[in-house]
């Protein structure tokens, strides 16, 4: 049975004492043996973290009383931790676009995950994947356009060169948990786009709720924890990483001459010095030791 349990959770909303709440974190979330990543900003907190059904609880139960009330908030579950250790960060802002918006202000329509799997199906429809580059080639909804993009920042100048005639079309838009769209929906309305829809919990709440044999969902949706991907039922996929350069590797990555487990892929190989290599290597026979 799956002792852990991962929730990733965020919500917009007014924090005057982002430190104060950092700390207080830290505090709660080392008492309960929390792993993972949580980002406090003054526009709110985002993160997904692992740890027991108590601790999990006490975590959301303490964000509840500090007003969180109406977080975007989801559990899965796994035999053990996701993460190795706990990061409570301070940011201006929970998820980087660079550009000032304001969710609370302004914002797409949602869509729950059977009225997005409705909607997208509409030949006018123009469906966007707001996560990097990489996140798309593990998987994507089909028809979905991939922007190229490294980072977050990177989508207004996307928007710019791409999408300033689209302005009177229907623009879908989805993310891992939803986080992102509610900047990216708020920022095309901001610059004038007249219809803006978004996920509602994105990924991972469409694979939640839509069987399998119905989905529009194509390979897994990467994970930035242990699990790195997941697939229907948010259950753990196939997907791997390269623990040289973090890239998901999906199987023919596996069998590319370049791949050594630990050490380097064809998407790094190139760009690893031998001696970086050699660190590799032994970081990986150290791994392999202790697990025996």
């Amino acid at each position: 049975m799956d002792a852990i349990v991962i929730a990733a959770l965020y919500q917009f909303k007014v924090v005057n004492d982002a430190a104060a709440l950092q700390e207080a974190l830290k505090v709660l979330c080392r008492e309960h043996a929390i792993r993972g990543t949580l980002i406090v900003a003054p526009e709110g907190i985002n993160g997904t973290v692992s740890g027991s059904r108590e601790a999990i609880d006490a975590l959301h139960h303490y964000l509840l009383s500090v007003g969180f009330d109406s977080m975007e908030y989801k559990e899965s579950f796994a035999p053990e931790h996701t993460f190795k250790k706990l990061k409570i960060k301070l940011k201006k802002e929970i998820v980087t676009l660079g550009v000032h918006v304001d969710p609370r202000e302004k914002v797409g329509t949602y869509l729950q995950p059977k009225e997005w799997h409705e909607f997208i199906q509409q030949p006018d429809v123009i469906i966007i994947d707001t996560r990097n580059d990489y996140e798309f080639l593990t998987g994507t909804f089909e028809g979905a356009i991939d922007p190229e993009t490294k980072s977050f920042g990177e989508f207004p100048a996307y928007v710019e060169k791409h999408l300033k005639d689209a302005k009177d079309k229907k623009i879908a838009m989805f993310c891992t948990g939803g986080i992102r769209c509610e900047k990216s929906t708020s920022y095309l309305l901001q610059e004038g786009f007249g219809e803006v829809y978004h996920l509602k919990g994105g990924i991972l709440n469409y694979l939640a709720e839509v069987p399998p044999e119905e989905s529009l969902w194509k390979g897994e949706c990467f994970v930035f924890d242990r699990r790195v991907g997941v697939c229907h039922g948010v259950d753990l996929g196939q997907t791997k990483m390269c623990f040289g350069c973090g890239h998901p590797l999906m199987a023919d990555d596996l069998t590319h001459p370049h791949f050594e487990d630990g050490v380097s892929c064809a998407y790094c190989f190139e760009h690893t010095t031998e001696a970086q290599k050699a660190r590799f290597r032994m970081r990986q026979s150290q791994k392999v030791v202790a697990v025996k």
